[in-house]
């Protein structure tokens, strides 16, 4: 089946990034909350959210950024940029404690604002998730290799 160019698709958030009182968690929609069964027993997850502050038909449209860090100009699917053409984020986080029951999954740190939606969740699996040999842009040869332990946060 052949996608037509003006096709759309509609995604609805299964639930909210939230910070309160020095506290960083997933909080997930009520319905949604049997999808979680088995997310405790894992150390990360994958988290798909929503750039939704930069989710206008302006930033939709660049294509080209100055990323804010040593680097140069770079097309939106070589770096990180939040302006994109579908404002789709994927972070990487280490799981504090799962509460069930609420569906709420408290984790390090992300590097998305509260409220910012969730679109999707996935465990992290090291088989299919990292790749033993890589390269990167000789700007990012000096980034560290591991992820940091403390998370990454909207100001990193």
């Amino acid at each position: 089946m052949k996608i037509k160019d003006k096709e759309t698709f509609r995604i609805s958030p299964i639930g909210f990034i939230r910070r309160e009182c020095e506290k960083v968690f997933l909080d997930i929609k009520d319905k949604y909350n049997p999808g979680l069964k088995e997310i405790d027993n894992f150390s990360h997850i994958q988290v798909f959210w929503w750039f939704n502050k930069f989710d206008s038909e302006r930033y939709r449209n660049i294509l080209l950024c100055n990323p804010p860090y040593e680097a140069p100009e770079t097309g939106v699917f070589a770096c990180r940029s939040p302006i994109r053409p579908n404002p789709i984020a994927l972070t990487t986080v280490k799981i504090l404690e799962v509460d069930l029951e609420n569906g709420l999954i408290y984790i390090n740190d992300i590097d998305a604002d509260s409220d910012s939606p969730i679109i999707d969740l996935k465990g992290y699996f090291p088989v299919c998730d990292r790749v033993r040999e890589f390269h990167v842009p000789k700007w990012a040869s000096d980034w560290p290799e591991w992820y940091p332990d403390e998370g990454l946060s909207p100001e990193k």
